[in-house]
């Protein structure tokens, strides 16, 4: 325990890539940190379950934002896996990678070398889709992604891709292929109907590699300088602190809130920030903390007219039947996420890209699991994807075991505001499609008295919720751009033999769950860590939507 070549701090869902990347050198001995303990544990494990480690202090660290001045001073949650898998192990399992002008758009932020055709070799070589590979997707890699049940088990997922295609948008087959655009199955990290966390995608295959090793219920402190270089790192396990050194490089890997606060807590961050808790600056770095960004949905529910919705699935009887079935055969209604039909879309035109995406659920519910109403009901969790506001990050506290003061600043930005009122008109037309029409009841909410741009803004200030996407708060750019904090291959700037690999070097959130870019970015540093060629570019086509300039969809299907 006193030095390793790589000390990895957070076993999440890049610390994980990065110890068995890493470790399959031999030659390198490595050292995975991880603060919580264990993921075994049947809810984790369980897709159905999802609700459940979320909800546990054992595996979320449960922190909250400061009252949100443009929510009425509400206080959001950001829930933070804490365990093996970090927040793979109690995120919704969704598999989105974004689209591909994100990537283009991360480029022209200052990441060289981050664009499409170069990130897109890295999400192949991470995956195992379960249809095959091809151009776009990967066919031997160490995450399985599946589709669920396929939306085999309700007919209600096709309603809602019918109804979208009515409406004039795209059908696509494949949101992770060539058009991301539209309405379609929706993709989820589920392998042999099991969670495919990190942890159990990359790191217990090779826990018994001799070079890796893993200590849980280890909290990092402080990162170690010698002049400009990291040294190593000061770790509390169990109760005593002691110092690890890294002969070559130290990668926190503890995602978008954890990550900065351990840099700030290490001396490097903006000096006013430092000063408040007594810490002495080692770095100026203004950006370390800021630039945090996240995605806001909400609930729009119906009454479902049939009874066909989940909602007659979530008493406990159901449930201990649902649980029973996925314990013998690892199938059914326990081996999915249940949001099996999803689209994305453009909320207006002379954009080159969706900016609003949904999750469709069969089932009025709340996300603890429990139902919201009594009867049938379905819904869809929507809200725009590419917000403007920017919030911060800050320690309280030296110490890291302190929670910091975490402030998103939602929908201060004025386009936000504009985009919500789009995005509830929207689907309240696409719901209200004849596709639809068998199924579709009363709006239960917003309700159809909400209409007026008075009024949607007012129902989404006391509604809305965080998708759980935080991001950005260790921006990844060039070393004149004073919110940058590392370059183009993770280093922190100023500094040498450290990096940040995580959710927090994003420069924009992509459309879509970050789960999957995460891994991506992992995959991407660990070639370069070990000092492999990149992975040749991709030679795939980035299209635009048809007639994108003048028109806000298409109509026209998408095969």
């Amino acid at each position: 325990m006193r030095e390793f070549d790589y000390i990895i701090v957070g076993a999440g869902s890049a610390g994980c890539v990065l110890a068995n990347r890493l470790s399959a050198n031999p030659a390198n001995q490595v050292l995975l940190l991880e603060a919580g303990g264990s993921d075994k544990n049947i809810f984790v494990q369980m897709p159905t379950a999802l609700a459940y480690p979320m909800a546990s202090e054992r595996f979320n660290w449960g922190y909250h934002s400061e009252p949100e001045p443009c929510l009425d001073g509400r206080r959001i949650t950001c829930p933070r896996g804490k365990g093996l898998g970090g927040t793979s192990s109690i995120n919704g399992m969704v598999y989105v990678r974004g689209n591909p002008h994100d990537f283009e758009e991360w480029e022209a932020e200052g990441a060289k070398g981050w664009g499409y055709r170069d990130c897109l070799p890295y999400f192949k070589k991470a995956e195992t889709w379960i249809k095959g590979g091809d151009d776009y997707r990967g066919g031997d890699g160490p995450l399985g992604v599946c589709a669920g049940n396929d939306m085999k088990l309700n007919p209600l997922y096709r309603a809602f891709i019918d109804a979208g295609i009515e409406a004039g948008y795209p059908e696509t087959e494949d949101y992770n292929g060539l058009h991301q655009e539209g309405f379609g199955p929706m993709h989820m990290t589920v392998r042999d109907g099991v969670r495919e966390s990190t942890s159990r995608a990359y790191l217990r295959p090779v826990l018994h590699r001799p070079n890796l090793r893993l200590v849980t219920h280890a909290l990092a402190k402080k990162i170690e300088f010698d002049k400009s270089r990291a040294a190593g790192i000061v770790v509390e396990i169990a109760g005593k602190t002691e110092f690890i050194g890294a002969k070559k490089e130290v990668l926190i890997a503890a995602g978008a809130i954890a990550s900065p606060m351990l840099l700030q807590c290490s001396g490097i961050g903006a000096r006013e920030d430092l000063a408040e808790v007594g810490v002495r600056q080692k770095v100026e770095l203004p950006g370390v903390g800021k630039n945090l960004q996240d995605h806001l949905e909400v609930y729009f529910q119906f009454w479902c007219k049939k009874p066909v919705s989940l909602n007659s699935k979530l008493g406990l009887f159901s449930k201990g039947i649902i649980g029973a079935e996925w314990l013998l055969t690892k199938k059914g209604l326990g081996a999915t996420n249940h949001f099996e039909s999803c689209a994305f879309i453009r909320s207006s035109n002379g954009l080159k890209a969706p900016d609003i995406q949904y999750h469709f659920l069969p089932a009025a519910m709340r996300y603890d699991g429990t139902p919201s109403i009594s009867g049938h009901g379905f819904q869809v969790h929507v809200g725009p994807n590419k917000p403007k506001s920017r919030g911060r990050v800050k320690i309280t506290s030296a110490d890291t075991a302190t929670s910091p003061s975490i402030l998103f600043n939602y929908l201060a930005a004025d386009e936000d505001r504009e985009a919500w009122r789009r995005c509830i008109r929207l689907t309240r037309e696409i719901i209200n499609q004849p596709a639809m029409d068998a199924y579709r009841g009363e709006e239960i909410q917003p309700g159809t008295q909400v209409a007026s741009d008075e009024e949607i803004d007012r129902w989404v200030r006391e509604n809305v919720e965080s998708a759980y996407h935080p991001a950005g708060t260790c921006k990844m750019g060039r070393a004149d751009d004073p919110m940058s904090v590392v370059d183009a291959e993770c280093r922190v700037h100023g500094l040498d033999n450290l990096r940040v690999i995580d959710a927090s070097v994003f420069p924009t959130l992509p459309n879509g769950n970050i789960n999957a870019p995460v891994i991506m970015v992992a995959e991407k540093m660990a070639d370069k860590l070990l000092g492999l060629p990149r992975l040749p570019s991709a030679a795939v086509a980035i299209p635009l939507p048809q007639q994108w300039e003048t028109q806000q969809r298409s109509g026209t299907p998408v095969r």
